[in-house]
């Protein structure tokens, strides 16, 4: 039978600031794991070892999810796999995981996200403000890695990178913080590189800084020991002797010299060398990276909502939902081709359900799933099979209704007040329903794309 009170187990020291009511307490991890699971776990270790400690936890499906506090200080490990430092009372934890639980029933009862995408998303969704941390790691060749993607591959091989790009584009993770910008080998992709100067006409690495002189009768230029002779400056070309520097010669600037070829240049040649595959690049030829956190987005956080919401993955996913660049381009060419054959018209709605998400907020996820399901009834109801629809943020949902003019859109909006009757109800009555729409050709302006036109009626929203 649920229980109100999470079971708390210690691992290391007793944490004896903190009132704790009832907990167990574990010497080593490997008596930790032996038990049956723990709700919330508390780690009174040092960083480093916390830091590992985390790394098998995350890494084990029983503690996958887990709220796992870090109660002395915190290393890059702690930061990235940890709930961060440990509340100062009970009751915080007890709240934190109480929110946390009402997440994890929703996907518990079913089969549970088995890919890896939506077990990333999930372990970001079921904490507020959750983020994937880079951390530099010179064990491996890109100098950065995703601990938390490491340690919910389950022994798949991902490459962390790509895979966070490709979320980013489909609008399930947002960028964060730009933590560095490393250059990779554009062969193996290594960012294990030694930089040297080689010469600039042959090449070769045998390059040495040499005093030179320039002859200005013969115009000769040669290493400066090659000039004395006896005692004097002499032209070994010319065989004329240079008394007077800024009459008789100077000094040039190619100072390098280059003992294969022989050549005198002024600036070496630079050349980045891959140390794990050998092959050298110049600098402007080596792939630039941007390592960045990154964050559960507005759109991957509904996602969340709408794949754990239950067995078969409804909701507004029954409205022909696409992303937003997938949104953005299919109405970009529809634009493009109702501005070259003006008949049919299509038309566009755009609705913002103002005060939405502070009101699923104060729900809870239970009864806000059960409100989210009423209004993706009534928006089934207004929506055809041919329509197309798609949610930029929590509160913004568009409909683009093909082969539709203006006597079309009133019918379909006066379909769509149906929804506003739904926030009559006290619990969601700070909820109110923003209309606007336009029927293309005729309200598109000049030069106005698919991103252009859904910026444009957003504004009109707000």
């Amino acid at each position: 039978m649920p229980t109100s009170t999470p079971r708390i187990a210690i691992l290391g020291n007793r944490v004896p600031n903190l009132d704790l009511p009832e907990f167990e307490h574990f010497a080593d991890l490997g008596s930790l794991l032996a038990a049956v699971a723990f709700d919330v776990v508390l780690l009174d270790l040092p960083a480093a070892y916390a830091g590992r400690v985390l790394r098998k936890l995350r890494s084990a499906s029983s503690y996958r999810y887990t709220l796992i506090y870090c109660c002395r200080d915190q290393d890059g490990w702690c930061e990235a796999l940890g709930d961060g430092a440990c509340p100062v009372n009970a009751s915080e934890i007890k709240n934190f995981w109480g929110a946390w639980r009402e997440r994890f029933r929703l996907f518990e009862r079913g089969s549970g996200p088995e890919r890896f995408e939506s077990r990333v998303l999930a372990w970001l969704w079921l904490r507020d403000h959750a983020h994937i941390y880079a951390l530099r790691d010179p064990q491996v060749p890109q100098h950065y890695r995703y601990p938390l993607l490491d340690a919910l591959a389950d022994n798949e091989q991902i490459n962390s990178f790509a895979w966070l790009s490709l979320m980013a584009q489909q609008d399930w993770l947002e960028e964060g913080v730009l933590v560095d910008r490393v250059r990779l080998c554009s062969d193996c992709g290594s960012g294990r590189l030694n930089y040297i100067d080689v010469c600039a006409e042959c090449h070769a690495l045998d390059i040495s800084r040499q005093p030179s002189l320039h002859c200005f009768t013969c115009g000769h230029v040669g290493p400066q020991e090659s000039f004395l002779k006896d005692g004097v400056l002499l032209c070994p070309n010319c065989l004329n002797r240079l008394r007077h520097i800024g009459t008789d010669y100077d000094r040039p600037m190619e100072n390098y010299r280059c003992r294969s070829c022989q050549a005198f240049f002024v600036d070496a040649e630079v050349q980045a060398r891959c140390l794990d595959c050998g092959l050298s690049h110049t600098p402007d030829k080596l792939r630039v990276r941007e390592v960045r956190d990154f964050r559960l987005a507005e759109a991957g956080r509904f996602r969340c909502r709408q794949e754990f919401s239950d067995q078969s993955g409804q909701h507004f996913g029954r409205l022909n939902l696409l992303g937003g660049k997938d949104f953005y381009d299919l109405l970009s060419w529809q634009i493009q081709v109702v501005r070259r054959h003006p008949d049919p018209a299509f038309s566009l709605i755009g609705l913002r359900f103002v005060n939405l998400a502070g009101t699923l907020s104060h729900l809870g996820e239970q009864r806000g799933h059960a409100f989210i399901d009423s209004v993706a009834d009534r928006l089934e109801e207004t929506v055809r099979t041919t329509d197309r629809c798609s949610r930029s943020t929590e509160e913004f949902f568009w409909i683009m209704l093909p082969h539709t003019d203006g006597k079309g859109l009133e019918c379909v909006k006066q379909r769509l007040s149906r929804v506003a009757e739904l926030f009559s109800a006290p619990e969601v009555s700070d909820i109110s329903l923003r209309v606007v729409s336009i029927t293309a050709p005729h309200d598109l302006l000049d030069q106005e794309d698919g991103e252009l036109l859904l910026a444009r009626l957003a504004g009109e929203l707000v």
